[in-house]
């Protein structure tokens, strides 16, 4: 897609430099779209980065929306940052001389800026639809009726929907929260205590009719999750051994074999 847009724009150049009169040489348009292009493609990724990072759907638009369009000026001074000294690279080598600026600094930026702001725009839209299919397609389906909800579990690119007696232990990094499962290790964006209390809201299946009152399976508060230190939450049906330390914590094996520390002041969490 790029090499049409560099042709359409280089030889629309040259037809209007015709039109008006202007002494250019033939390869000049070329020099200037190859050059805008080839940072436009750079800086690409961070667009899509930014895309990601402040959605243009949900609740958040209005803000992402002025983020966005705050984010258009360093968007313009990288692309002509980078772009200048590549074509006074070129120019150089072809022994011809190159001002950018000779219509003046202001004026220049804000005649640039008008292309980036669409540039931006269009990045910034292809990403956002993108994206939004990517969540559409991996939006997980209901569950079917009395079993064990799943928990939605992003990590990077991926979504992954885990079972709560899947989960091993939680740990806290910071803003975010390693969760260790069955399958290896996820690392989400988040608050140990974010997790806490989702966790809490996890179903449990009972499958007693006693308890159910019908002859399938009902949800309970889930009481498996309990925090044993402030930056760790762990599987309580997990838990294959408890035994004290000298300095009065104690310390937990997990049916892998993980031995975990837990604090004294959270002790009584394990009942």
């Amino acid at each position: 897609m790029t090499v049409p847009v560099i042709l359409v724009n280089a030889t629309s150049d040259l037809i209007e430099m015709n039109r008006s009169g202007l002494d250019a040489h033939p390869v000049e348009p070329f020099i200037w779209e190859i050059t805008s292009a080839a940072v436009l493609l750079l800086m690409a990724p961070l667009v899509g980065w930014a895309a990601g990072r402040w959605r243009l759907w949900g609740a958040g638009l209005p803000v992402a929306l002025a983020i966005h369009a705050g984010l258009t000026v360093p968007f313009l001074l990288v692309h002509v940052g980078a772009m200048v000294p590549a074509r006074e690279l070129l120019y150089a080598l072809l022994g011809w001389p190159y001002d950018f600026f000779s219509g003046g600094v202001w004026m220049t930026l804000i005649y640039e800026w008008r292309k980036d702001l669409i540039t931006y725009a269009i990045f910034t839209g292809v990403y956002s639809l993108y994206a939004w299919w990517a969540a559409r397609e991996a939006a997980p389906l209901p569950p079917p009726a009395g079993s064990e909800p799943r928990i939605e579990v992003r990590d990077g690119g991926r979504t992954i929907f885990l079972k709560a007696a899947e989960i091993l232990y939680l740990e806290s990094a910071g803003n975010y929260v390693t969760l260790h499962s069955a399958h290896g290790r996820h690392l989400v964006r988040a608050t140990l205590s974010d997790w806490a209390r989702r966790l809490s809201g996890v179903a449990k299946p009972v499958t007693d009719p006693a308890i159910s009152g019908q002859s399938g399976t009902a949800p309970a508060p889930n009481p498996d999750f309990a925090r044993i230190h402030r930056s760790r939450i762990v599987n309580r049906s997990h838990i294959r051994e408890t035994r004290p330390t000298p300095s009065g914590d104690f310390e937990l094996t997990l049916s892998d074999g993980t031995v975990l520390t837990g604090s004294r002041r959270f002790r009584s969490a394990l009942g």
